[in-house]
């Protein structure tokens, strides 16, 4: 296709999107699931499950291999910016108060799930096709055990949001534990990738450059990014040049992190987290908020429905498989995390919520497996199970909430 051909096609593929995105978010709306969950199961609707299953023909010709590489494009932005709303909601003087009990959390809930992937994919990586030829057994271990460790975290800040949690004891110490966590599981996948492409170089510059990003950052960063925060309360809003000032400095810090190998999302999270409270921190999120959430993120979740496939799932192996990989996520997140929250002191109800909001998989694991498949290092087929994993975890996350915490708390 040409690149007029091709532009023409995205905007159609945008209008299905949006579409398809809202209608399957209303739905989940009606049974109690966040937007995110509807986004999540219409990027699976959207691809060669249901749609390319129904109507190959029309699937195909919607979302041609070569329209691929526009959409994965946009969708990185859409995240990028997503993530550095979420950073920009982020308060760490809370954090620092809780970052006890957050740190033996997310040391829970990365030890467990990380043995129980390690474990699964030595047992299975020679009996089954889930990792691609020239893939070790331990590069096979690190890369599952990684996967298994994430937590959605941005899907917790929304729970927790729409819950009136922010800034509470709970909702300060589970973002404070997924941030923890998330970090360390893609320190995790920095040595993967390092041992994959047979480079420790690659891991050396994406640990040690993404701790001097965030501690420069978040230090001096911090103090230049102020300034930002006086001329918006000067002017009592954010200007077009100041909007357009902040968004070239998430843009660079996306880069920087993306270039060494962390990933763009961390590097726009740690740079929301640097910004200015306050007027500039509240405008920004009004003006920016509604366009990253209801045009930007459902592209990304439509390019990993593309990508996965359940006719792969085709024989009562391959569907215990993934049963095993559910079992091993919640025992290796909710229940350990949960234990960790009871060791730390904190009251059963908040335990149990915590574990359960940890427990998500979410738009962070979609973000690695996507990461996983294009690197090479996994098959559709393993793809294909860790998403459904993922999707069932974050359905769990609002019901298992709502009956653990959200409804006691409603009856107090």
């Amino acid at each position: 296709m040409t690149p007029f051909e091709l532009s023409v096609l995205f905007f159609l593929q945008l209008a299905v999107i949006l579409f398809i995105c809202r209608l399957v978010g209303w739905l989940a709306g009606w049974i109690g699931q966040p937007q995110v969950v509807g986004e999540m199961i219409a990027g699976v609707v959207m691809g060669p499950s249901l749609f390319g299953l129904l109507l190959p023909g029309l699937q195909g010709g919607l979302f041609p291999h070569e329209s691929m590489t526009i959409l994965f494009a946009i969708s990185q932005v859409g995240l990028a910016l997503y993530m550095f709303l979420v950073g920009l909601e982020f308060r760490t003087e809370l954090f620092r108060g809780r970052l006890r009990s957050a740190a033996a959390v997310s040391t829970a809930g990365m030890i467990a799930p990380f043995a129980l992937g390690a474990l699964l994919a030595f047992l299975l990586q020679d009996r089954l096709p889930l990792f691609t030829p020239g893939v070790s057994k331990g590069e096979a271990m690190l890369f599952l055990g990684a996967a298994m460790c994430i937590t959605a975290f941005p899907m917790l800040a929304r729970i927790i949001h729409e819950r009136g949690l922010t800034g509470t004891s709970l909702g300060t110490l589970a973002l404070a534990a997924g941030a923890i966590d998330d970090a360390a599981a893609w320190c995790v996948l920095a040595i993967v990738l390092a041992s994959f492409g047979d480079n420790v170089r690659i891991a050396v510059e994406a640990i040690g450059g993404g701790a001097l990003y965030a501690v420069l950052v978040l230090t001096i960063g911090r103090r230049l990014l102020a300034l930002l925060g006086r001329l918006a309360e000067k002017a009592g809003d954010v200007s077009h040049a100041l909007m357009a000032t902040t968004l070239m400095i998430v843009m660079l810090g996306s880069w920087f992190t993306d270039r060494i190998g962390i990933y763009a999302v961390f590097g726009a999270f740690v740079m929301g987290i640097a910004m200015p409270r306050g007027v500039f921190a509240d405008k920004v999120r009004e003006k920016l908020g509604p366009l990253v959430t209801v045009f930007l993120l459902p592209l990304f979740f439509t390019y990993s429905g593309l990508n996965t496939r359940l006719d792969l799932v085709d024989s009562p192996v391959l569907w215990l498989v993934a049963l095993a990989i559910l079992a091993a996520a919640c025992l290796g997140k909710g229940v350990a995390c949960w234990a960790a929250a009871r060791w730390n002191g904190e009251p059963n109800r908040e335990a149990l919520a915590i574990g359960t909001l940890m427990n998500a998989r979410g738009l962070m694991e979609l973000i690695i497996l996507n990461i996983g498949l294009q690197r090479g290092i996994i098959t559709p087929t393993l793809f294909t199970l860790m998403v459904l994993m993922a999707i069932a975890t974050t359905l769990m996350a609002t019901p298992l909430f709502q009956l653990v915490y959200g409804r006691r708390q409603a009856a107090a």
